[in-house]
């Protein structure tokens, strides 16, 4: 398949093709965290060359890809403890007037008819391109392994180690990033923090939650802990760091 990368604010797209490329999208409660909802709108209009769509040969847009420039020294103690703080440290870098050198890849997605076609490598391609066009010399990224939701209870410091018999990692999407070389960085156990009420948890998971505990939730890496007493329910999202090889990896072996 022939593909070409181009800015996702670049044109109007047609809604029902957008409806379709997102259409498995993400859970619901991902739009639960204050954080990310404070920061998105500076992200979106600073940092647009990295918020790239993937279109075939009929212009159809098939993956798409984002990320945030941060300047980060390289060590794995330095990261951003996750999704939300890279959000952060990008704006707030770029209204402190520090130059970037790191991009932070936040996301990637795609249509799930032509998913299993290596559209997510793809992505992540052009992602990385444009780090290295921008001057950007390290790409790293808070991965969300999905199939994590499998095993909420395990800590993710467990599950990030366990592998197939070919010793690739258990998980699909770490697999994909590993195949373009990245290697696995640290863990960040609470990289997104999402909070609600308990009617909203209700809502956005189809569960009642009936009194104050640990529930394990549909699409969930982890255990959402409701207080019925406050009217609260908090998630914290587990990711894992993975960085991939840039120019200042060049003639190296990587890693942090």
């Amino acid at each position: 398949m022939i593909l070409q990368s181009e800015r996702t604010d670049a044109r109007k797209w047609p809604r029902e093709q957008l409806a379709e490329l997102f259409s498995e999208g993400f859970p619901a409660f991902i739009t639960a965290d204050p954080v990310s909802r404070a920061y998105t709108g500076r992200v979106r209009e600073w940092f647009a060359d990295f918020d790239l769509t993937l279109t075939d040969e009929d212009g159809v847009p098939v993956a798409g890809g984002w990320g945030v420039p941060i300047r980060w020294d390289g060590r794995a103690d330095t990261l951003p403890s996750g999704y939300s703080q890279s959000l952060v440290r990008a704006v707030e870098g770029r209204e402190q007037d520090i130059a970037p050198d790191t991009l932070v890849i936040c996301g990637a997605i795609v249509s799930p008819a032509l998913k299993g076609r290596g559209l997510a490598g793809r992505a992540l391609g052009a992602l990385r391109d444009a780090a290295q066009e921008a001057g950007l010399t390290r790409v790293v990224a808070p991965v969300r392994p999905t199939t994590k939701a499998r095993y909420p209870l395990t800590p993710i410091d467990s599950f990030v180690r366990w592998r197939r018999a070919d010793g690739a990692s258990m998980d699909p999407w770490i697999r994909t990033h590993e195949r373009l070389g990245a290697e696995i960085l640290a863990v960040a156990p609470a990289s997104q923090t999402m909070s609600g009420t308990v009617a909203e948890w209700e809502g956005w998971t189809g569960l009642a939650l009936p009194e104050s505990g640990e529930y394990v939730i549909p699409d969930g890496l982890s255990v959402l802990r409701v207080d019925r007493e406050a009217d609260v329910g908090v998630y914290e999202e587990p990711n894992v760091w993975m960085r991939h090889r840039g120019a200042a990896d060049a003639g190296s072996g990587g890693g942090g």
